[in-house]
C-alpha cells in the first residue's frame, strides 16, 4: 500500500477550482473538562506554541496542567458558549460563509473555502481533503491572524504542510503570512471604534489589547510585538488619537516566564489607580470574539477594573462578520490570488472547457490505442 493519498478514479478534464483555507485558533468541542482537556493537550504539545524540551514540558503538562486547568477552562467556555457552539467556530463559519458568497459573484464555479482549525475540529487536515474532494489544485492559506507569530501563522503552515506531505499530488501553495497594516483591516478597526463610539460614547481611556507573546520570541527575532505597535500606531492616526489617549497591552499570559509588556490586567489597575474611571477596550488582533475577548476581557478584566476602582470597562467587540470586515478580507484574498488563471477576471470559462473537453479526449483516444 503507498504511503501516499492519490486519486484512483482520476478523470482528465474534470474542471478545477482555486481552494481558500481561512484558518483560527481553534476550541474544544463543548465545554467540558474532558473536551477541553483534549484541545490543551493538543494546543500545549505543539512546539511552536511552547518552546521548552519536550521531555521536559510532557511532564508539566500531563503531570500538572491537564489535570488542574481543564475543569477552570470549561467553566470559562460555559459563560460564552452559544446555541450554535464555540463563539470563535460559529463566527468563523459566518465570516466563511460571507466571503463564499462574494467569491460565488465575483469568480462564479471557480473557489472552494473550507474552515480549518489549528487546533481541535474541523483539522486543517480535514479541511484541506474537502478541497481536495472539490478538485483544488492551488490553494491559498489564510491564517486570520493579522500579526505574524511563529506560535500561530507559522504554526499553521506546520499543520498544512504536515497534511500535504501525505498527497501524492501536492497542490500550488500560497500563505497570508500578515496583513497588519493592510488599509481595508486598518479602516475596519476605526469604522468599529466609530459605532462604539457613536452608540456608548468614549470612555476616558483606550486600551488596545493584543494577545501576549513570550519576551523571548521577541527576542529571538518573531516580528509579532513590532506588527502590533505598527497596526496600533495606524488605527491611532486614523482616528487622530494623542499618544496619552490610548494604550497599547498584552493579555492571556500563560505560564512563569516574562512576556511582552504591559500586562493588560496591571494596565487596568494602574489606569484605575490614576483617577481613570471608564475605559474601552479593542482586541485588534483577534479576527473573531472568542474566550479571550468575550469572557477574558469583557467578564474577568472588567472584574479587575471595577476592583481597583475604576467604574466601566466597556468592551468593542472583534470585527467578526462586519461588513468592512469582510469586504477587506476579500480583497486582500483577491490580490493573494492575483496570477492564478481562474482568479483573472479575463479568464474565459467556455474557453477553459474546450480545453479540458480536448484533454479528455486525447486521454480517451491513448486508452483505446492498441499496444
Amino acid at each position: 500500500m503507498s504511503r501516499f493519498i492519490g486519486t484512483q478514479d482520476f478523470v482528465h478534464g474534470r474542471p478545477t477550482k482555486i481552494g481558500i483555507l481561512l484558518c483560527n485558533l481553534g476550541t474544544p468541542d463543548e465545554p467540558t473538562a474532558s473536551a477541553v482537556r483534549r484541545y490543551l493537550a493538543e494546543f500545549l504539545s505543539d512546539r511552536r506554541v511552547v518552546e521548552i524540551p519536550p521531555f521536559v514540558w510532557q511532564v508539566i503538562l500531563h503531570g500538572i496542567i491537564l489535570r488542574v486547568r481543564p475543569r477552570r477552562s470549561a467553566h470559562a467556555y460555559a459563560k460564552v458558549w452559544r446555541d450554535d457552539g464555540s463563539p470563535l467556530l460559529a463566527i468563523t463559519r459566518q465570516q466563511a460563509a460571507a466571503i463564499r458568497e462574494e467569491f460565488d459573484e465575483q469568480l462564479p464555479g471557480r473557489i472552494a473555502l473550507a474552515v480549518g482549525m489549528r487546533y481541535g475540529n474541523p483539522s486543517i487536515g480535514a479541511a484541506l481533503q474537502e478541497l481536495r474532494a472539490a478538485n483544488v489544485r492551488k490553494i491559498l492559506v489564510v491564517p486570520l491572524y493579522p500579526q505574524y507569530a511563529a506560535a500561530t501563522t507559522a504554526s499553521v503552515f506546520d499543520a498544512v504542510t504536515a497534511e500535504l506531505r501525505r498527497w501524492r499530488w501536492v497542490p500550488a501553495l500560497r500563505l497570508i503570512d500578515e496583513y497588519h497594516q493592510d488599509p481595508g483591516y486598518i479602516h475596519a478597526l476605526a469604522d468599529s471604534l466609530d459605532e462604539h463610539w457613536n452608540e456608548h460614547g468614549r470612555a476616558e481611556h483606550l486600551l488596545m489589547s493584543f494577545h501576549g507573546t513570550p519576551k523571548r520570541s521577541l527576542l529571538a527575532g518573531d516580528p509579532y510585538h513590532c506588527q502590533v505597535h505598527a497596526t496600533a500606531r495606524l488605527l491611532a492616526e486614523h482616528r487622530t488619537l494623542a499618544p496619552d489617549e490610548y494604550t497599547v497591552c498584552f493579555q492571556s499570559r500563560f505560564g512563569r516566564a516574562e512576556w511582552l509588556q504591559p500586562y493588560t490586567e496591571q494596565t487596568l489597575k494602574t489606569l484605575a489607580d490614576r483617577g481613570v474611571r471608564t475605559v474601552d477596550v479593542i482586541c485588534p488582533g483577534f479576527a473573531a470574539d472568542c474566550l479571550e475577548t468575550l469572557e477574558e476581557i469583557a467578564l474577568q478584566y472588567a472584574e479587575v477594573f471595577r476592583a481597583a476602582g475604576g467604574e466601566s470597562l466597556r468592551y468593542v467587540p472583534a470585527l467578526n462578520d462586519r461588513t468592512a470586515h469582510i469586504e477587506a478580507l476579500v480583497r486582500l484574498i483577491r490580490r493573494n490570488l492575483a496570477g492564478w488563471d481562474q482568479a483573472d477576471t479575463g479568464w474565459d470559462p467556455a474557453r477553459d472547457e474546450e480545453l479540458r473537453r480536448a484533454a479528455a479526449a486525447r486521454a480517451e483516444a491513448m486508452m483505446q490505442a492498441p499496444d
